[in-house]
């Protein structure tokens, strides 16, 4: 009887245990408000649509696709452009001053009336990504048609990144016809090579600025997008401004063996033994972590979900681990909460019968916040364990740059801008996965925002870099509209 009456005393503490951590999470979940902003309702500007949209189409004519190799690759383009906008849009080009930065960038300065408010910089790329060979014949429209059917947008760069670049000159234009001047300063950069790492373009503006002695308040580039579905539980658009990014660290891995006939193998050959270090990496990927960015946006998309979806997010300190089980389901969301270990490339050997004196790879890592380049090399040197692999970084690494606060009112108004402009979106901070301009410009800020004001289904994503890029002449006349507002929300 005393054993029963223990046993029975045992599960009743079980049962209450159990009954107050419920009560804890549930209090939890429900003590934490929505973190959306209410903004008034604002009419939209009126745009002349197609009119923006065939302007843009003659600039995605223009094959401006930068070189790593080359510095001058597609220069004839590039000043192509550098006209078109010119002739486009004569209002803001009398506003402001242009500079053409190491050769093909363009650095436009609109003088602000208050030279006690800090200046600000909004940016864009004017190079694309090249047409994958091969895939010519896919297209719907020929890739740098610029056409405008069925209402798009349709070619190369009609959105990664002239969609923006231009919106933002509509939107300068049509403040600048009707008088508007700034109250602070604003930049508008556009550099040439943000395809291939933006260290000619892009980082020379920021010296220029550097040694003009600018300190900008923020800097506003492409990013990421409105999309649907992206995070469950939630039965709105999403638009994710991203608050930090990834850094970008690609390593050469290589080794050496003594070159022979295919007829006498000896026990460890350079591709074997390279592909054995490579298969230990992708095995022991680099621990993942619901911390820092996408903390921030499962804690402010948390009060606007479901109700268990709303439980597991606003009580991360008990159920991180089954969050984190749930986001390493894919890779969109996996790769928001680790830093990741892509293998892109393998060389070694040139014929059936020889066995290689040389084999090497090449691997990307994409770097959480916190990681640097010295501690992924530390890593992959402990789980390669094999010194006979050497590990080299490659030119052009980026350590991930520091987290931008959202509590700032640079945030605050690209959060009420957004809801403006798109009032049925929740707005929520995030990571951005890929590299952009912005990581060059560290040195003249301590706020940058990463956001393309775009309206993205899945089946768009696929276009991004892809086959059949386009952009709805629908989706652009918004954009503008979304230019011209944050300028004056932060401008006037």
């Amino acid at each position: 009887m005393r054993i029963i009456r223990i046993l029975r005393n045992v599960v009743l503490l079980l049962i209450a245990a159990a009954i107050v951590l419920a009560a804890v999470l549930v209090a939890n979940t429900w003590r934490k408000p929505s973190r959306q902003i209410a903004v008034a309702p604002v009419a939209p500007a009126a745009v002349d649509e197609n009119a923006a949209a065939r302007r843009l189409g003659a600039a995605v004519k223009l094959q401006t696709i930068a070189s790593a190799a080359d510095a001058d690759q597609s220069a004839d383009a590039f000043r192509a452009l550098h006209d078109l906008i010119a002739q486009n849009f004569p209002a803001f080009h009398a506003a402001a001053k242009r500079e053409v930065v190491a050769n093909y960038s363009l650095l436009y300065t609109w003088e602000g009336s208050d030279p006690k408010t800090p200046p600000l910089a909004l940016l864009a790329h004017q190079d694309v990504v090249p047409i994958a060979p091969g895939t010519e014949g896919d297209w719907q429209v020929p890739p740098f048609s610029g056409e405008v059917k069925d209402g798009f947008i349709w070619g190369r760069g009609s959105w990664d990144d002239k969609g923006n670049l231009f919106s933002m000159l509509e939107a300068a234009e049509q403040l600048a016809k009707e008088g508007f001047r700034p109250k602070r300063t604003i930049y508008f950069a556009f550099g040439h090579d943000e395809e291939v790492s933006g260290k000619r373009g892009a980082a020379a503006i920021s010296k220029l600025l550097q040694s003009r002695g600018v300190r900008l308040d923020f800097i506003f580039d492409e990013g990421l997008l409105i999309t649907d579905g992206i995070l469950k539980g939630v039965d709105k658009p999403v638009a994710l401004i991203g608050i930090a990014e990834k850094g970008y660290v690609t390593l050469n891995l290589s080794t050496t063996a003594t070159p022979g006939h295919s007829s006498l193998p000896p026990p460890d050959t350079a591709i074997g033994k390279l592909s054995a270090a490579l298969a230990r990496l992708e095995s022991k990927p680099f621990p993942a972590s619901v911390s820092g960015a996408m903390r921030e946006t499962l804690q402010t998309a948390a009060p606007e979900m479901n109700f268990s979806s709303r439980l597991a997010l606003s009580n991360l300190w008990l159920l991180e681990p089954l969050v984190r089980a749930q986001l390493e389901k894919t890779a969109q969301t996996a790769a928001t909460i680790r830093t990741t270990t892509a293998l892109t490339i393998f060389n070694a050997g040139n014929k059936e019968n020889v066995l290689p004196g040389r084999a090497e790879a090449i691997v990307n890592f994409r770097l959480l916040p916190g990681e640097t380049e010295d501690s992924v090399v530390a890593r992959v040197k402990s789980v390669i364990a094999d010194d006979r692999i050497k590990v080299t970084p490659l030119p052009g690494n980026t350590n991930p740059p520091p987290m931008t606060s959202t509590s700032t009112p640079s945030y605050q108004a690209v959060n009420r801008t957004i809801r403006e402009i798109f009032p049925d979106v929740l707005v929520v901070p995030g990571l951005m996965v890929a590299a952009t301009d912005s990581r060059n410009y560290l040195d003249v800020t301590d706020n940058i925002f990463r956001f393309s004001p775009v309206r993205a289904t899945a089946e768009d994503l696929k276009r991004f870099h892809g086959t059949n890029e386009r952009l709805s002449v629908a989706n652009y006349a918004d954009m503008i509209r979304f230019y011209r507002r944050l300028v004056q929300n932060v401008a006037q």
